[in-house]
């Protein structure tokens, strides 16, 4: 998951995926039909804000001090164990949002290393103070860890190749030739005296990296794959019975092309197809059609094997099922508390901001993480609730944000 370019399952009408062959019988054990009834919830009304303006960062949106909302004692406890996780990277980390510094994070972060599990609810009500980011109102969907069959050698029924980042894959940071530039970096390769795009979604899945020992591994179905690929990483079910676990290194530099809206907008897709599982199985039932649709996607993720904890999320840090949210650094300190409540139950509760997402952009969106296994992959394929986000930040920082605006001088006419 670490830099990965997720884009939430419950988002599938903007889905890629990959191409080449199509196994309709290859699925992985929880493709069996496992569903999750929502529970519905009334969320907590936001407060209200006269105007919400648009910025590109949460200290420029507007931070409102809002009233911690009563804690549940299971995710306040999941919470504070991800929330020792993710302290050494907000001690050091320079945060994107403009709330917070780093030193506001070490008395939060010396009191969690000692606090009792039980009181994890009385950790969080003493260390941090809530603020509604703009308007507050949050969109939330999920994500999680796949596990498909693979294999890690080429063999009958195992031949969509799982590659390496290429050696040849080159990125360039623009903002080291042009300060109008900054923040942006493209992908490519070197071609003579030339710089160009690298080999896209067709060129790989035709052999473009064939024959240089790039696979790590070999999946048995390319759809199930594609999946993998937009979540960043997995867990493939080897022969033998255990479990070979991938993750993000690297993609093609080229642009990302939802295929749910194409298949939506071209009328593919009936009421009731829009879940991931009901792609998988238009998919499945329309090889050469999905092949083709597929490939209009032209980017492509490398992966690597994973042999510690994980998945790894965007801190470079192991991110935790029913506790770990991909959120927008721009709007939300990557390591910080989020309260979310919606209105669905299960999305309701104490999360950390371990991680990003490609389509996880803006203030107030949020993309939960299940974990792996067939209830997280129902949860992440029918997530999508609505209601109000609440950011915990350290104790003071609010004052502190109000003393700097009233010592800022007023701009010159």
């Amino acid at each position: 998951m670490s830099t990965r370019s997720f884009i939430s399952i419950a988002l599938l009408l903007v889905l890629g995926a990959c191409g080449a062959r199509i196994v309709p019988n290859a699925r992985p054990p929880q493709s069996a039909g496992v569903t999750v009834k929502p529970v519905p919830n009334v969320p907590i009304p936001p407060k209200p804000v006269i105007v919400s303006t648009p910025g590109p960062n949460a200290r420029a949106m507007g931070a409102i001090a809002a009233d911690l909302p009563t804690l549940d004692k299971a995710s306040a406890g999941r919470a504070l164990q991800a929330f020792r996780t993710s302290c050494p990277s907000l001690l050091r980390r320079n945060d994107q949002s403009g709330l917070t510094r780093k030193e506001d994070w070490h008395p939060a972060c010396a009191a969690a290393s000692s606090w009792r599990d039980e009181d994890a609810t009385g950790f969080f009500a003493t260390n941090f103070e809530a603020v509604q980011i703009g308007d507050g109102k949050s969109f939330a969907t999920g994500y999680y860890e796949p596990e498909i069959i693979g294999s890690r050698a080429k063999g009958p029924g195992y031949d969509v190749p799982i590659y390496r980042r290429p050696t040849d894959l080159i990125d360039v940071d623009l903002g080291l030739f042009s300060d109008e530039l900054k923040g942006k970096k493209i992908r490519g390769r070197v071609k003579g005296q030339s710089f160009v795009p690298y080999a896209d979604r067709t060129e790989i899945e035709e052999g473009a990296l064939a024959g240089r020992g790039l696979e790590i591994a070999w999946a048995a179905d390319a759809a199930e794959f594609f999946f993998l690929q937009v979540q960043g990483s997995g867990r493939l079910k080897l022969p033998d019975g255990s479990v070979m676990r991938i993750g993000y290194d690297g993609q093609n530099g080229r642009d990302y092309t939802g295929i749910g809206k194409l298949m939506r907008d071209r009328g593919l897709l009936g009421p009731g197809q829009t879940s991931m599982q009901g792609i998988l199985n238009w998919l499945h039932d329309h090889p050469d059609e999905g092949r083709a649709i597929m490939r209009e996607n032209k980017s492509w993720v490398f992966f690597k094997e994973l042999t510690g904890p994980g998945p790894i999320g965007a801190l470079g840090l192991p991110v935790t099922g029913n506790a770990t949210v991909a959120a927008d650094p721009s709007f939300v300190p990557l390591g910080a508390p989020v309260f979310l409540s919606m209105d669905r139950l299960e999305a309701t509760g104490l999360w950390i901001a371990q991680d990003t997402g490609g389509a996880i952009k803006g203030s107030n969106r949020f993309d939960t993480f299940w974990g792996a296994g067939a209830r997280a992959r129902a949860l992440a394929g029918g997530m999508a609730a609505r209601g109000t986000a609440f950011v915990l930040l350290p104790l003071g920082t609010l004052a502190r944000i109000a003393q700097e605006q009233a010592n800022v001088p007023p701009p010159q006419p």
